[in-house]
């Protein structure tokens, strides 16, 4: 009789050290609990009473804030099915620029059900399968409860009704103020056709110092540094901008000089002063009297533009250079020159202003209308403005959607539950086995109206009640109210939710609660030791140094 041969498993193919989980309850329950507790830590950040977290990143940077997004990219998450949820949020982010707090709980709540399922005996392909045939009823359904189409996007009062959701759930002491900023900033720069509006057109300059409430909009760019020359303030300016130092150039090669007298020596300085002082003439004669360099100013050239009278602003960033001439109309020019007057930016007013204690130069224009906004963010702390800032972006990225697809669904919760309640309905005429999973699909379309009331203060089961009794009429869009905690109608109160960014959180959720439930193992390869971490990315954008965002 042959003896059986042991088997020798993954360690005969696999490093050592190599981690190996198979089956319901190794692999599939243990990804569940793992993005559970990843939204257990952004549940009480959700909505705008939602509570803030103080999140301290690997090189010791303070974030106080509620902003499901940058909770998520500073946490550095490292489990595998929960990075499927941050990567899904992270979409989201891409997409919308909104929802992402929606996008963990949604996804954590149907995978928490789906547990339940799996301990029923149900087979996790048979709940994911469910999920997504519940998604496609309600990716049917969701247009038919569009509530209102934005098309007025140049309307300065309806603009703000279409912010004012976004703004609020991240700044809700200070909603009307920042809507307002907002709407202002996208109006003046919202081109003809809205499809085109660009988000890089808003700009945020943050200045420490007074109170949320002293920031203003300004129609045209400010930066944070001050001008180099003696002249601090023009008006009708025409801007010459250069992509290069305002300096005596070097040549490429090396070249050598010979002076045998003193006389020499004065001829050559003289001749290199009136090359300059006529290259400043020319700009001057041109009309020119702003100059504007990516690069230092020499000192003689300070010399001759203070002597006729023009501005000399200096900036660092080759992006913002490129950003003020798309605001004032001008083509940078790579070398030191007179360019033609078609060249040439104009803009009503430069000047240098001192805000708090921090000089900032400002290119203003009087127009109603430009191509560039930027928002002045003041603020007691740097955490503070930088939470003001993100609810601004959340509500620009909106107002760019919007120009998109400018459909509106109810806010504060409605829609949520609308769907809910359809899903519901929808799973009770199935006879198979997947009615189990969309019921509880629909049950978990419920707790983001239910984490509201929750962060808001208010008992969840009590105000769900309320809530599913105002919907058992048809095409209700009933929602929470934040301040009296009853529920409300969210069309008349004038709360709305993006469809596009609905869509894609529901989207979202159920295609990684899919993914998660689909794994039915992890081999985890041995990690390496030593060496250096690898750097992150930076920005594209990044390198500013002047305050710019």
């Amino acid at each position: 009789m042959a003896l059986p041969v042991p088997k020798s498993g993954y360690s005969r193919f696999m490093k050592e050290g190599a981690k190996h989980f198979k089956g319901a309850d190794e692999a599939v329950l243990r990804n569940i609990e793992a993005c559970t507790e990843l939204a257990g830590k952004l549940r009480t950040a959700f909505g705008p009473n939602g509570m803030n977290k103080m999140v301290i990143n690997h090189i010791e940077k303070l974030f106080v804030t509620n902003d499901a997004a940058t909770i998520l990219n500073e946490l550095e998450i490292q489990h595998p099915a929960a990075r499927l949820l941050v990567l899904a949020a992270q979409m989201q982010e891409k997409q919308i620029g909104d929802y992402t707090n929606s996008v963990i709980i949604l996804a954590a709540d149907m995978l928490e059900r789906s547990a339940e399922l799996l301990h029923m005996g149900l087979k996790p392909i048979e709940v994911a399968d469910a999920y997504d045939m519940a998604f496609k009823q309600l990716e049917k359904v969701l247009p038919s409860m569009v509530v209102r189409t934005a098309s007025e996007m140049q309307n300065l009062d309806c603009v703000k009704e279409f912010l004012k959701a976004s703004i609020s759930s991240k700044q809700f002491d200070h909603q009307d103020f920042i809507t307002d900023l907002v709407a202002k900033a996208c109006v003046q720069t919202v081109p003809k056709n809205s499809s085109n509006f660009n988000v890089d057109s808003i700009r945020i300059c943050k200045i420490i110092g007074s109170g949320v409430q002293y920031s203003r909009v300004m129609n045209g760019m400010v930066f944070k540094r001050g001008t180099e020359g003696s002249v601090k303030k023009v008006d009708n300016a025409r801007i010459a901008v250069f992509a290069c130092p305002v300096d005596v150039t070097q040549t490429e090669t090396k070249g050598t000089i010979l002076m045998n007298t003193a006389d020499d020596l004065k001829k050559y300085a003289v001749t290199e002063e009136g090359e300059v002082e006529g290259q400043i003439k020319s700009l001057a004669d041109a009309g020119v009297n702003v100059i504007v360099a990516n690069g230092k100013f020499g000192d003689i050239y300070l010399h001759f533009l203070n002597k006729y009278n023009i501005m000399a602003v200096r900036l660092t960033s080759k992006f913002d250079l490129r950003r003020l001439s798309r605001s004032i109309g001008a083509q940078p020019q790579s070398r030191l020159c007179t360019p033609s007057p078609d060249l040439l930016g104009q803009c009503d007013r430069v000047f240098l202003e001192e805000i708090g204690d921090t000089d900032v130069t400002v290119f203003d224009k009087d127009s109603e209308h430009g191509n560039i906004a930027t928002i002045i963010v003041r603020g007691s702390s740097q955490s503070r403005m930088d939470d003001v800032e993100r609810a601004i972006d959340d509500a620009v990225n909106t107002y760019k959607a919007l120009s998109k697809d400018g459909r509106l669904l109810a806010g504060a919760g409605a829609v949520d539950m609308r769907a809910s309640q359809h899903i519901e309905q929808w799973g009770k005429g199935m006879s198979g086995i997947e009615q189990y999973g969309i019921k509880r699909y629909a049950l978990a379309l419920s707790v983001l109206p239910k984490q509201l009331a929750k962060n808001n203060g208010h008992e969840p089961t009590v105000f769900l009640s309320k809530l599913i009794k105002a919907h058992q009429g048809s095409n209700c869009d009933h929602g929470i109210d934040l301040i009296t905690g009853d529920v409300m109608d969210a069309v008349t109160n004038k709360i709305y939710d993006l469809y596009a960014g609905k869509l894609s959180c529901y989207r979202l959720a159920t295609e990684a609660v899919s993914t998660i439930l689909r794994v039915d193992q992890i081999i985890m390869a041995k990690q390496a030791t030593g060496g250096p971490k690898p750097r992150n990315p930076l920005p594209q954008d990044g390198g500013d140094d002047d305050g710019m965002v």
